[in-house]
């Protein structure tokens, strides 16, 4: 969204995240301005979190409402993290304009809270407006992406990852710290993978598990197209290359690999609040470009049996991939700029954004 708003040359953004997560790191890098707010969610089966996490947030957004009074932006933007609280809190307070983002099938608690005083909210999927106040400030945008997934073609991809043109590449991922039961069912099923002779296999392993997967899968046949890293760090060129993907049914995933259609097996993790990967991966699935697997199933046949019959049938992932590109929506950030800028009401050379 950055990008998509300082592409005029005239609209500045800051960035408002936790001090201690990748975001404090990430967007610096990108050329963003950033300002530390922290910010906690609460443990339904700790209570007393809840007294620590409220503390957290009533103090933050003290702080926000500094920064605000600081800053005159001419509207606020949360995209649905605890630190969205304080700072739509003091949006709230100071009235400036508040516009808020879900990229989720169903809403995070922040979004559904800050709803209530939106000028508008814009959503990845139009079911997610029955849990926000106000239907009628909802628009259907997409789920933003970024600008390097759509500029990256699929023999592009592989010539940065030192590829082959002529294998089937099936990328593997489980977000940033890996997924320990998907990690566990490749290793599993990974010589029948790659027991057909074309079969190249990405895997993401995570930082916390490439030691585990590297042990279990040493000494193995056909290894030569297996590659095992913690992270990827050109996302953009790993799923462009791919024409499988597995991984979870995390929102910017999914807006990722339909942004560009690529087929996947989805695997929502079980564990999402009000099991919202589900209801996601489900989306996907109902549209043709995607098969849901439950991450119980994981340890059954069932799972190896699909990977592999998806890597033997080009015609079925065509399919796919047609239907996932129909669901992307490689626009959405302009969807959502739109609905900034509208909320704004500032001149365009006077505009400021957080």
């Amino acid at each position: 969204m950055a990008e998509e708003l300082r592409a005029n040359g005239r609209d500045e953004v800051l960035f408002v995240g936790t001090p201690d997560g990748a975001e404090a790191r990430l967007v610096p890098e990108a050329g963003v301005r950033f300002f530390g707010l922290s910010a906690r969610g609460y443990d339904r089966a700790r209570p007393l979190t809840l007294l620590t996490a409220s503390a957290t947030i009533l103090v933050s957004t003290f702080r926000a409402f500094g920064l605000l009074r600081r800053e005159t932006p001419d509207v606020v933007v949360g995209f649905g993290g605890y630190v969205s609280l304080p700072v739509g809190f003091a949006a709230v307070l100071r009235g400036l304009p508040l516009v808020l983002h879900e990229q989720n099938s169903v809403p995070g608690m922040a979004n559904k809270v800050l709803s209530r005083w939106a000028r508008s909210v814009a959503v990845t999927y139009a079911g997610s407006a029955r849990y926000l106040h106000h239907p009628d400030r909802i628009a259907v945008t997409g789920n933003p992406v970024r600008r390097d997934m759509l500029d990256v073609s699929r023999a592009r991809g592989r010539e940065r990852l030192g590829i082959a043109p002529e294998h089937t590449v099936l990328l593997v991922f489980g977000g940033s710290q890996g997924a320990r039961h998907i990690n566990e069912a490749v290793v599993e099923g990974l010589q029948t993978m790659l027991s057909a002779p074309d079969v190249f296999v990405l895997h993401a392993a995570g930082e916390r598990e490439i030691g585990s997967v590297e042990a279990a899968t040493a000494g193995m046949a056909h290894l030569e197209r297996y590659r095992v890293v913690p992270r990827i760090d050109d996302m953009s060129s790993a799923i462009a290359a791919a024409d499988l993907i597995v991984c979870r049914a995390g929102a910017t995933s999914i807006a990722e690999i339909t942004a560009i259609g690529r087929p996947a097996v989805l695997v929502p993790y079980p564990y999402a609040a009000d099991d919202h990967q589900t209801t996601n991966a489900q989306s996907v699935a109902e549209a043709g470009g995607a098969v849901v697997i439950a991450d119980r199933d994981l340890d059954v046949p069932k799972f190896v049996e699909i990977v592999t019959g998806l890597l033997a049938d080009e015609h079925r992932r065509a399919t796919m991939s047609a239907a996932s590109a129909r669901l992307g929506r490689p626009d959405a950030d302009a969807r959502v700029a739109e609905l900034v800028r509208a909320a704004s009401q500032a001149e365009p050379d006077k505009k400021g954004t957080m």
